[in-house]
């Protein structure tokens, strides 16, 4: 019988008659790293929609840190402590790294974002409180000397970082990284890598990541779940998995 921080129980999901995920079924334990793999259009991305309350699942339930639901809102998620980041970085291009990190307490506050941003409204403990916590992640992450700066004028591995802070203030128990790494050269995933580790390491947060790269997904992850065509072909510690005869045929191929 499954049992984790995280379990998922025969989820399914169409888009218009298309079966993104197919009566998928795992668990991730707590505090480790849970790399998800596959090729494009396995179905990774919906996977993370459902679990952060984006989708909702046509069949089968998520059960998370006890509590168990069909639908979740993406409000109630981040309440719950599952904190996500996307694909591609969604910043407010126009804001500063600072205001950027702060955005992602504004779920979790009586002030609103705009009443936080622009320092006025209802709760000046609040917001000293944010800033003290943004101020915390910002340097764990080695952004202080860009705190200032607006986030559109940062190198592109430096916005990543400033994506996974955003998710990070919040102290969430579950990370979502949807391809934290993509676009990245070799150099900067290794470091990218360092830090997810560190992120797991120091806070003891459960991750779960999407990442194409295989070679980082074998030297990162505790565990890796293998998807194609919305069905989960294998599931397991890296080792196992990079053996397994469906995992090479569906996704590793001649390439590796």
């Amino acid at each position: 019988m499954m049992s984790g921080i995280l379990e998922l129980h025969d989820v399914s999901l169409s888009f218009r008659g298309v079966r993104a995920l197919n009566a998928l079924s795992f668990s991730v334990a707590k505090g480790e790293i849970c790399a998800l793999i596959g090729p494009n259009g396995a179905g990774k991305s919906s996977l993370l929609n459902v679990i952060n309350g984006v989708y909702r699942a046509d069949s089968g339930d998520v059960v998370f840190d006890g509590l168990r639901f069909e639908a979740i809102r993406s409000q109630k998620a981040a309440h719950l402590g599952i904190g996500r980041t996307f694909q591609h970085n969604a910043l407010f291009r126009k804001l500063s790294v600072r205001e950027n990190v702060l955005a992602g307490l504004s779920r979790h506050g009586r002030a609103s974002f705009i009443e936080n941003i622009f320092r006025f409204g209802r709760d000046g403990a609040e917001r000293r409180d944010f800033l003290l916590r943004a101020a915390r992640i910002i340097s764990f992450l080695g952004l202080d000397a860009h705190a200032d700066r607006i986030v559109s004028t940062l190198p592109y591995g430096q916005q990543k970082r400033v994506d996974l802070a955003r998710a990070l203030v919040a102290e969430p128990k579950l990370l979502l990284l949807d391809e934290p790494m993509a676009g990245m050269n070799q150099d900067e995933k290794q470091e990218m890598s360092r830090v997810i580790r560190e992120v797991n390491r120091t806070f003891g947060t459960t991750i779960v990541l999407i990442e194409h790269d295989v070679g980082v997904v074998l030297s990162l992850a505790d565990h890796v779940v293998v998807l194609d065509y919305g069905r989960k072909v294998a599931d397991g510690a890296p080792d196992t998995v990079r053996t397994n005869p469906d995992v090479i045929a569906a996704y590793l191929g001649t390439v590796h």
